[in-house]
């Protein structure tokens, strides 16, 4: 049964609060950088306040759509058809967050590309770049507290959060540990620090005076993740055997194995045809760190394209079998065992 979330007092006021908050975040951080000019580099005090208007962001946007859907009539309407749980609407409004990030990554990818590659692939830069590296960075902090807050719901068992500490404090249990949170995700919080911290430095300090065109098809990297973000939405709702998530699932794997797996590789070629040399040559001649970072970044899109392929695989043949042949009609997933899923879902937070 969907539980009954008693809507907080001033929850008009603080819906206001959060989102003038998340448009005058957005805003002053556009004011900051839209008149620059396009080869003028971020200094640290205009990136640190991009940071800090970053993690006002997304972590009031995430917040907004959570009100929404727990406290509006509109969302209790939605979350009654699809049968949705606290943890259910937590993790969908995690995902949409997540396509949000993603678009405005491509925009900056799409920018610096344009820009940067047509002049020089070496040596042009924009200061998108640099700009939404600090911007961003925020980004990857705060969705690891979002998917913990999500951990927390999935692993309740669908109480609300008042509830679960009202609970474990009358039974002196504490609270689920952010370390075994971290233990049972550890693949995606590597990724995550690794992007938010390393590849933060990278762009905006290690790589010296290298140009940023290879930078952009880094951000392009994330043209994939709306899709596989909607490959999650639409699990939650239970749509996995409408034509629309195979049809969406099909499109994702297509876009995951040319934005995630090929980009880089083909970023590579372009290297090589710069310096005149042989795909093999410039892999050569690459400094050790690129070389270690590239296999950083490349192996867990290869090991998620995997799980994907399975995923998809397993679907096409399952959709292949009448739910009749066992005599039984499908069943909706318990609330408390939807948090496992199957075997691919962990490729739905992959960025």
């Amino acid at each position: 049964m969907d539980p009954t979330f008693t809507k907080p007092q001033n929850l008009r006021p603080a819906m206001w609060l959060l989102c003038i908050s998340n448009v005058a975040s957005l805003l002053a951080a556009l004011n900051l950088v839209i008149w620059l000019e396009p080869d003028e580099r971020i200094s640290i005090p205009r990136g640190s306040a991009l940071t800090v208007l970053g993690l006002v962001y997304f972590t009031s946007l995430f917040e907004i759509l959570n009100v929404w859907a727990l406290y509006t009539e509109a969302g209790s309407r939605i979350r009654h058809q699809y049968a949705l749980s606290h943890g259910d609407v937590l993790d969908i409004n995690n995902k949409l967050v997540s396509a949000v990030q993603a678009v405005y990554c491509v925009a900056t990818g799409v920018v610096v590309c344009s820009h940067s590659c047509r002049r020089d692939f070496m040596r042009a830069s924009h200061y998108m770049s640099e700009a939404y590296a600090w911007f961003g960075a925020a980004y990857f902090f705060y969705d690891i507290w979002s998917m913990y807050m999500v951990h927390i719901q999935m692993v309740s068992g669908g109480e609300s959060m008042k509830e679960q500490v009202r609970r474990r404090v009358s039974e002196r249990k504490a609270p689920v540990s952010f370390l075994k949170y971290c233990a049972h995700e550890p693949v995606i919080l590597l990724h995550h620090v690794f992007i938010g911290g390393f590849g933060f430095l990278v762009i905006v300090h290690l790589r010296g005076s290298l140009g940023d065109c290879a930078f952009g098809w880094v951000y392009g990297m994330e043209a994939s993740t709306p899709l596989v973000c909607a490959r999650g939405v639409l699990a939650r709702l239970r749509l996995k055997r409408s034509p629309l998530y195979l049809a969406n699932g099909l499109l994702m794997l297509l876009t995951f194995l040319l934005c995630r797996v090929l980009s880089l590789p083909y970023v590579c070629w372009l290297y090589s045809r710069e310096l005149g040399l042989t795909y093999a040559q410039a892999i050569q001649s690459l400094p050790t760190g690129c070389k270690i970072s590239i296999c950083i970044l490349l192996l867990p899109q290869l090991y998620w394209f995997y799980l994907m392929s399975a995923g998809a695989l397993k679907m096409l043949f399952r959709a292949g079998k009448p739910a009749e042949l066992d005599g039984k009609a499908p069943r909706p997933t318990p609330p408390a065992d939807r948090s496992a899923g199957d075997a691919t879902e962990v490729t739905d937070k992959h960025s």
